[in-house]
């Protein structure tokens, strides 16, 4: 568990703002900035001691032991820095990925790549064949997500609890994008939409629309509550007890995932979300990735190749710069 300073504590709000960006983009996981800013671990840890040890801890021996017991400075900056994030950056993303997306796309494929390394670094035995094998395992897992095939979903509260509680599991996993997992299950653009409307309705003092996105974000939040609480305990003992396994399949699970951040796509299939309102979108549903020559050639588009290389070799050594300079967390 770690000390926090001043220094510190603007350092670990920093990261929680790259994972609340990482988490709204589909493709992208905010697990995946935890690991390679060295706080994963501990944010494990510090999920699975929010247990019965600490209403213990609190009935005997008060607030202050309780909230150290659950690094609770901890979780308030990070939590602060990701939710920072993900409301003032949610619909610039989306913007992005409509208006510059293969720019965007090439960032976060570059991201990805140098992360593969990043977190490859930390298997201490990579001569093992049980090694090489669990990360074939989480390349192949991560892969078949990729390919899997977007749903319509529904806007029903329990259905969004639901999604909550999957969601939170792949936004932890490392290469495994918690925003694709509800792409795939119909939800994205209602949370992302809903993040937005409860944003506005602030502004505007829209007290019934406020109150519909609100109760909508607390289901969604409640599902991710629960999800998370539940899992963090399993991945905690998966790393205590098979450290190198586990980092490998997370090296595997990244691996996968450039599958889906390619930047050069044909769209094959679309689905309609919310046809007949003024909410209506048009969004890719099926989609393959072609050379950009290729993609210049169906869509008569400009493949923006340079750009897009300029931004993943950015997108790598940013990854790398945080690497190089973030501390790791002491125990």
């Amino acid at each position: 568990m770690s000390k926090l300073n001043i220094k510190s504590g603007v350092l670990l709000y920093a990261k929680g703002l790259a994972m609340g960006a990482a988490d709204v983009v589909p493709g992208v996981s905010g697990g995946t900035i935890a690991f390679i800013t060295g706080i994963y671990e501990e944010l494990l840890g510090s999920i699975a001691n929010i247990n019965m040890e600490a209403l213990k801890i609190l009935k005997s021996k008060g607030i202050s032991a309780c909230w150290r017991h659950i690094n609770g400075n901890f979780f308030v900056i990070l939590l602060g820095g990701i939710f920072t994030s993900i409301a003032s950056l949610a619909h610039l993303i989306q913007y992005l990925l409509q208006f510059q997306a293969i720019p965007t796309w090439g960032f976060f494929f570059g991201l990805i790549v140098a992360s593969v390394f990043i977190v490859g670094k930390q298997i201490k035995n990579k001569n093992k064949i049980g090694v090489w094998l669990a990360i074939a395992i989480g390349t192949f897992i991560a892969y078949y997500i990729t390919l899997a095939t977007p749903s319509q979903g529904t806007d029903h509260l329990l259905y969004i609890f639901l999604c909550g509680g999957v969601a939170i599991i792949a936004m932890i996993l490392p290469g495994i994008s918690g925003s694709f997992i509800l792409l795939l299950m119909g939800a994205y653009l209602t949370v992302m939409e809903n993040i937005s409307l409860f944003i506005e309705s602030i502004k505007r003092m829209d007290t019934s629309t406020l109150l519909v996105s609100a109760t909508l974000l607390s289901v969604f939040a409640l599902g991710c509550i629960i999800g998370l609480l539940s899992f963090s305990r399993v991945l905690k003992w998966m790393f205590a007890k098979y450290h190198d396994l586990t980092v490998a399949v997370l090296v595997g699970f990244l691996v996968g995932s450039l599958n889906k951040v390619w930047p050069w796509k044909e769209t094959l299939e679309t689905i309609t979300k919310y046809a007949g309102t003024p909410k209506e979108k048009i969004v890719p549903v099926v989609e393959r990735n072609v050379l950009p020559e290729t993609f210049s050639q169906i869509t008569g588009e400009p493949s923006q190749l340079l750009l897009a290389i300029a931004l993943c070799l950015f997108g790598a050594a940013l990854v790398l710069v945080l690497e190089r300079f973030s501390p790791k967390t002491e125990e």
